[in-house]
């Protein structure tokens, strides 16, 4: 049985590096219809809804290496906790959002900041610049379905090995899962946003599968925006996590500290 950590690196290397050299990988199975790929997706959503976690983010997005260790809270409708440490300063950053609003307390600069929830105020601590229920969705192992315009398809891809599940969107673009694997084997290996004029936006890898509550989840999470390489974004592995757990009361407001100024901010111009 091939292992999550031989399917994750696998799908990092052709992703990665295009496959120039890798012949084309054959379906040996027949090709699934479309409403099971996007029946076991929603299944996988209903079951997945709420995680609290400790995870080693590193981010490359701007040229600048940033590493922390980072105490999460994730629920699928978008609201969020974050908490970075640093090794020998603890807490160094607190980011909340509850989908609509967010707050980000920045302890080395004695700062609170609190506004919109656009993907760039969303994206100041873990660098993935996409709405908060986008973000929750990929925390959790999968992506957000879209406003499909008409029935989804399926194709192969035979760089990836992988059956490819295609929503087209009412703008022109689409929305494409990528799944490894026949029936209960079956697993989501990376998910590619595409905008209307066939540009990619942005896509992710899902790689080291464990089981966690009946579930296959992936131990690491890689994020890139556009065409750049996983090695120019952002990596999220999982040192532990819980599934279901509700969050305590207010985990997903931050108040400024005594003293602590509060800074307004807005979304940037597009």
């Amino acid at each position: 049985m091939t292992t999550g950590r031989a399917i994750g690196g696998m799908v990092l290397t052709l992703l990665a590096a295009g496959c120039a050299h890798a012949p084309p990988a054959v379906r040996l199975y027949p090709p699934p219809a479309p409403e099971a790929l996007l029946a076991g997706l929603e299944a996988q959503q209903r079951a997945v809804t709420e995680m609290s976690a400790r995870v080693r983010a590193t981010s490359w997005l701007g040229g600048d290496r940033v590493r922390a260790t980072v105490n999460m809270l994730v629920e699928r409708d978008g609201h969020l906790r974050f908490e970075a440490e640093v090794t020998l300063e603890g807490t160094v950053a607190a980011l909340v959002t509850d989908g609509a609003t967010f707050s980000l307390l920045d302890t080395r600069k004695n700062q609170l900041s609190r506004g919109p929830a656009c993907p760039a105020n969303v994206a100041s601590l873990i660098r993935i610049p996409l709405a908060p229920a986008e973000v929750a969705a990929i925390l959790l192992g999968d992506a957000r379905l879209p406003g499909a315009d008409g029935p989804p398809s399926v194709d192969w891809d035979p760089k990836l090995g992988a059956d490819v599940l295609s929503f087209g969107d009412r703008a022109g673009g689409s929305t494409r899962f990528f799944f490894r694997g026949a029936d209960d084997a079956r697993v989501l290996i990376a998910v590619a946003r595409i905008g209307a004029g066939g540009a990619r936006l942005w896509r992710t890898a899902y790689e080291d599968f464990t089981t966690e509550g009946g579930r296959r989840l992936p131990g690491t999470i890689r994020f890139a925006e556009r065409d750049a390489s996983f090695d120019d974004g952002v990596e999220i592995h999982f040192k532990d996590r819980a599934l279901g757990t509700a969050p305590p009361a207010g985990a997903f407001t931050l108040a400024a500290p005594p003293g602590v100024p509060v800074h307004e901010v807005g979304c940037p111009s597009p």
